[in-house]
């Protein structure tokens, strides 16, 4: 056992010298985003704001994104008890996820990048790198929660309780030490780093798409759910213990099974065969585009699919949203205007928020160029006749497609549900969703031309496109309330487009983003066609 581990507190040490910039940054954004919001909830919480929220989200549909809360009665519903059931599961899902890819990414990515071998090549342990990854993954969610937990409390908000903050920060805690556990075995079984964390992500996935129906159906069954023991805890009401200690033990247990699997599998060999190829490759993957859509597809019908069940979930409120808005000031203020009709005050601001989430995905396909590129997996196409010329603008084709369905998947998914939600009371039809969303496609073209641009000049700098993003996405959502400077406002893209159906549409402003973006991705081209590849002839 010595053996097998040797020298795994060495690595430790070396991983949180490596890591100690990635860390500041994880516990920061993680902790802030979980932990920070308490003033704004305690703006909703004004008035009948609370029973406004909780009426809300009585609705199934809230019940199967957000999750149950036991509090059985409106007058009971404190803002503790509110800021646990709308932020708990998100937070533990966001946790869950960062943990998932940090362990694949120190543990079977840098086998399939040759890494392991070399550092097994000393006096170090064969597993020696799964245990020191997993040992800076609990430092570092366990610094998470002490932070989340210090946070909270500094608010001195009325019903946030110490145990009860602290109860949140574990909660979120140890929803990241689920996620290593999962990650790691995910890293074992499949062939590559990529499978791995495809099929991490898809077990995460399907646990939330499991509790969300029992979650509607009967709460009790969610106990079987290890992604419910993160939100189950009831932080400032119940203040449950118990899911805690289930999700300690199935940590461990995960644990094991992967130091297990790992302990009789050869380095850079899964459990799972990779799949063999068909002799001759299909027409369609003898041209670029066909290449780039077949790398990307997973990725973008996960992400159509996450759109619709997003539009629909926001959707699914439009029967009860007179009644919340009226009962809260602060909703009053940010989705109410006198002139247009509460549902098209609602419409404007969500579907802003519907188009954001869209953005991330051309983001996430130009960035894709750059990961291929550094991965060394086009260094045989450049060798031939292809030039960057075709390999950028196809796949920044393909971005932006994607990103033209992505805004019918989200706008389609939230005017189907609102207008079947509102009935015969409705004061919309299906076109003036579709308009909405379309009338913010210049915003979506202008965060392609900024990951474009990144990607021709600097392309280490692809990921600050979504720091740009989630930037814009709260300045044009708290704004409203903030009172914010209308030239700090501006700052954002997306407060120079009207908000339809409660503004009318500005076709001046509409082009003019458009051939802005379009201008930024051919200067990202001119950088592109010149620069040094990382990997490549």
């Amino acid at each position: 056992m010595k053996e097998k581990f040797a020298r795994w507190d060495m690595l430790f040490v070396q991983y949180l010298k490596r890591d100690w910039n990635k860390i500041i940054v994880w516990v920061l954004a993680v902790g802030l985003f979980s932990s920070a919001f308490i003033p704004a909830f305690q703006e909703i919480a004004k008035g009948d704001g609370l029973l406004g929220m909780y009426e809300t989200l009585q609705n199934p549909a809230m019940t199967s994104m957000v999750g149950p809360s036991p509090i059985e009665t409106a007058s009971d519903y404190t803002l503790g008890a509110m800021y646990a059931h709308e932020m708990l599961l998100l937070c533990a899902l966001v946790a869950m996820i960062i943990t998932v890819l940090h362990v694949i990414s120190h543990t079977r990515k840098e086998e399939d990048l040759g890494l392991t071998e070399i550092v097994r090549s000393f006096q170090v342990g064969r597993q020696a790198n799964a245990l020191a990854t997993i040992m800076e993954t609990i430092f570092i969610n366990g610094l998470l929660a002490l932070f989340i937990t210090g946070v909270m409390l500094s608010f001195g908000a009325d019903t946030i309780s110490a145990e009860g903050s602290f109860l949140f920060g574990v909660s979120v805690g140890i929803a990241g030490i689920i996620g290593a556990g999962i990650g790691l075995v995910m890293a074992q079984i499949m062939p590559t780093s990529s499978g791995a964390t495809g099929a991490a992500l898809g077990i995460i996935g399907l646990l939330y798409i499991v509790r969300a129906g029992t979650d509607v159906s009967n709460a009790d069954l969610s106990m079987i759910n290890p992604l419910s023991w993160t939100y189950l805890t009831y932080p400032f009401t119940e203040n449950n213990w118990l899911p805690f200690i289930f999700a300690l033990v199935f940590s461990v247990i995960m644990v094991v099974i992967a130091f297990v699997l790992e302990g009789n599998r050869d380095i850079g060999a899964g459990y799972l065969p990779e799949k063999v190829g068909p002799e001759n490759a299909k027409k369609s993957l003898l041209s670029v585009r066909g290449l780039f859509i077949k790398l990307n597809r997973g990725v973008i019908i996960s992400w159509l699919i996450a759109f619709v069940i997003m539009g629909a979930a926001y959707g699914s409120i439009y029967g009860d949203m007179q009644s919340f808005i009226e009962s809260n000031e602060l909703m009053k203020q940010m989705f109410g205007h006198s002139d247009v009709s509460i549902e098209e005050s609602f419409t404007g601001t969500i579907m802003m928020v519907l188009i954001c989430l869209v953005s991330i995905l051309p983001i996430v396909l130009v960035n894709k160029l750059f990961s291929e590129e550094s991965g060394s997996h086009l260094n045989q196409i450049y060798a031939t006749k292809i030039t960057r010329s075709q390999l950028y603008w196809t796949n920044i084709t393909i971005a932006i497609f994607a990103g033209i369905v992505g805004i019918l998947f989200a706008a389609g998914g939230l005017g189907g549900t609102a207008v079947t939600a509102m009935g015969d009371s409705s004061t919309m039809n299906m076109f003036n969703f579709l308009a909405a969303g379309y009338n913010f496609l210049p915003t979506v073209l202008f965060f392609t031309s900024l990951a474009a641009l990144a990607l021709g000049w600097i392309p280490k700098l692809g990921k600050v496109v979504y720091v740009y993003l989630a930037y814009s996405f709260l300045l044009n959502y708290f704004g409203g309330i903030l009172d914010l400077p209308e030239w700090f406002i501006k700052t954002a893209i997306q407060s120079w487009i009207p908000q339809m159906p409660m503004e009318d549409f500005d076709a001046l402003v509409f082009i003019t983003i458009t051939v802005i973006s379009i201008v930024l991705m051919v200067v990202g081209f001119l950088g592109y066609s010149r620069r040094d590849m990382k990997e490549g002839a």
